[in-house]
């Protein structure tokens, strides 16, 4: 049975929909940067999931070709995830998504090293034909945070951060966005096959103790 991160590791995923603290541990990920409205048709973004599943897909459907992957093993290719922020906003301002910059990601297997990542690049571009380029290797350990499943709309997002952030402030703990901590986002619904009052997303906030 192909290895599932979700179910293996149900903290960071499968979660209930009260707020709760964690440390996320260092992962590496597929990444595109990017910025403006993620709901422009034929935007940037769009074309930046494009290019994430075309090599997320090389390199779990290598099984199938002559080039072996040292310590490879299947598995389901992980949700989709999003870091967003805007320039002078602590958090985000969903009223001006023109606005967003973010950094869009896919969870990498551990078998795969920079070295195997190169190769993903090389073999996407010779089967697609496209320039990838955008991808890079993306290294990121998150640490303290706190996080919620929010069911519902992206847009009805902001009264599940209120409660977030009340919770974080309850035991004692304050926002912390700045460099490499931003507004996250874990994707575990599909939007072309659920209405958007059952979507399901994980969010997660940076905090730190708050200072007396």
């Amino acid at each position: 049975m192909a290895f599932d991160y979700k179910k293996a590791y149900k903290e960071f995923y499968l979660l209930p929909s009260e707020p709760q603290i964690l440390a996320v541990p260092p992962i590496n990920f597929l990444a595109v940067r990017g910025q403006g409205d993620p709901n422009q048709e034929g935007g940037a973004y769009k074309q930046a999931l494009e290019l994430l599943y075309a090599v997320a897909y090389t390199i779990k459907m290598s099984k199938m070709g002559k080039h072996r992957l040292e310590g490879y093993f299947d598995y389901v290719v992980p949700p989709l995830e999003g870091l967003w922020w805007q320039e002078g906003i602590h958090g985000v301002d969903y009223a001006h998504k023109e606005d967003f910059q973010w950094i869009s990601l896919i969870r990498l297997p551990e078998f795969v090293t920079k070295e195997v990542f190169r190769w993903a690049i090389r073999e996407a571009t010779e089967k697609k034909q496209q320039d990838f380029s955008p991808v890079e290797f993306f290294s990121w350990e998150e640490g303290l945070c706190v996080q919620c499943m929010h069911i519902g709309p992206y847009d009805s997002e902001p009264a599940t951060v209120t409660a977030m952030a009340e919770y974080a402030k309850n035991q004692g703990y304050e926002a912390d966005f700045g460099a490499d901590r931003f507004h996250h986002e874990i994707y575990l619904s599909d939007v072309r096959r659920y209405k958007p009052e059952r979507l399901k997303t994980v969010i997660r906030h940076p905090i730190r103790k708050a200072l007396l």
